[in-house]
């Protein structure tokens, strides 16, 4: 088959490479000028099967109201103008129960262990580097009341055979050293020694190579300018070249829309409706000053909700989810103040183990954000949508980096005829929605 991979993040990337590796012919779109420049350009790195609980349960609406005023909160509501954002809040706190809970991490645990398995194999057979470090996942601790809660979600993850272990202060300082300057702050812990972390970017960047030796037509610098319709199939993808203006058309036998967060105005443009709405993160990528005392075990910091992952020389902390549409700027009070807390907390955590200073006096922290593609559930839409011959790969949140290979390798197998071995709920399969008509308007709600 001829088939058009639409976004060229770890998702996409990693879809054209399996299809390749199933003897499809594959062509890579872009808008950028090499792959992974957006969502999966300066991501947290961290590979967390174990860390997968979703956004919505019984303590999120009230939090995220507590919250709402807060410019350095870990979830950030600001609301807008923008029916979609409402359309995703109601459907987002319908999720926010204990059953929906247990079913929504069922199927985020299983799709990270196939993925974490797939990455594996990919890494084995490509042999790319990306600074990989295999010693696990840390989540740190520094409030009681957290911490006793945080031996249910233990026990929750180990249900669906993620070894997460609760651990003391003492075994957590054994595991990771370089924590023994917040010491006192910490009251526990829990590890995964089988996660692990690395540059998302570099990786996809490489995979994507190798993709081109394998016969695929890399076309980055193109922008989607839309789906063509008719007779309840897409018949083909107009593109324009951002270098030349040129306008050329894509035909196939499959289009795959894998546009993280703008997916879903691509998808509505031609009447199918995603649940996939953004949430903006942020990083800072920080020189590393005392290399000797910097952290090698990738963590979590629970009182901030962030992550910070060693990357050789340098220490990428990130974080943070605003519900505020598709808003990249960097220079606004909340983005700032967001940036801010980030290098606060690797002083808190680190002192002088890092290069925090603003620039204004001498520093040069990496300061990025990303609009984080999220449903509802925080499940990724995997599979066929109503029109034919179109497919999505979407909707991965905080977790592309850590389910991109296995989400990669499903639609590639659904694509193929094949069922992937896992227990995931696919668009296109089961129970999910389906209507073939021509430009009906059709809602994929998961």
């Amino acid at each position: 088959m001829r088939v058009v991979v639409l976004g060229a993040g770890i998702i996409g990337t990693s879809t054209a490479w399996h299809l390749l590796r199933r003897g499809h012919e594959v062509l890579l779109v872009d808008r950028q000028p090499d792959a992974a420049l957006e969502t999966s350009f300066a991501n947290a790195a961290q590979i967390s099967v174990s860390y997968c609980e979703p956004w919505a349960n019984r303590q999120a609406p009230w939090k995220a109201l507590k919250w709402m005023f807060d410019a350095q909160a870990p979830l950030l509501w600001r609301p807008q103008w923008d029916a979609a954002q409402w359309r995703w809040l109601w459907q987002f706190l319908g999720q926010c129960h204990d059953a929906a809970f247990e079913r929504n991490v069922a199927q985020l645990v299983a799709l990270g262990r196939y993925s974490h398995a797939t990455l594996h194999e990919m890494v084995a057979s490509t042999g790319i580097e990306y600074q990989r470090s295999q010693r696990g996942i840390a989540h740190v601790y520094s409030d009681a009341r957290a911490f006793d809660e945080a031996a249910a979600a233990a026990e929750l993850m180990r249900r669906h055979g993620v070894q997460r272990q609760v651990i003391g202060r003492d075994e957590l300082l054994r595991i990771e050293p370089a924590l023994q300057a917040y010491a006192a702050h910490i009251v526990g812990g829990t590890y995964t020694p089988t996660d692990e972390h690395g540059d998302a970017r570099v990786f996809t960047q490489a995979l994507a190579r190798h993709c081109a030796q394998q016969g695929a037509q890399l076309l980055f610098q193109h922008e989607v300018e839309r789906l063509e319709v008719a007779g309840g199939a897409v018949q083909r993808v107009q593109l324009r070249c951002r270098q030349t203006g040129q306008v050329r058309a894509l035909q196939a036998d499959a289009y795959v829309v894998a546009c993280g967060s703008y997916s879903a105005p691509l998808l509505a443009s031609v009447g199918v409706r995603v649940p996939i709405y953004p949430g903006k993160g942020y990083s800072a990528t920080l020189a590393l000053r005392d290399p000797a005392r910097a952290p090698q075990v990738s963590l979590i910091d629970d009182a901030r909700k962030i992550a910070l992952s060693r990357l050789g020389d340098q220490l990428r902390v990130a974080g943070t989810i605003e519900l505020g549409g598709f808003d990249l700027r960097l220079d606004t009070p909340v983005a700032q103040a967001r940036c801010h807390m980030l290098l606060q907390r690797v002083e808190e955590l680190f002192p002088g183990v890092a290069d925090t200073r603003p620039p204004q006096q001498g520093g040069q922290p990496n300061f990025w954000c990303g609009l984080r593609p999220a449903t509802p559930t925080n499940v990724p839409l995997i599979g066929r949508l109503p029109l034919q011959r179109l497919w999505i790969n979407a909707g991965h949140g905080t977790l592309g980096w850590t389910h991109g290979a296995g989400s990669g390798r499903a639609l590639a197998e659904l694509i193929s005829g094949e069922r992937p071995a896992l227990a995931f709920r696919f668009l296109g399969y089961d129970d999910a929605p389906r209507d073939a008509a021509a430009g009906a308007k059709a809602s994929c709600v998961v």
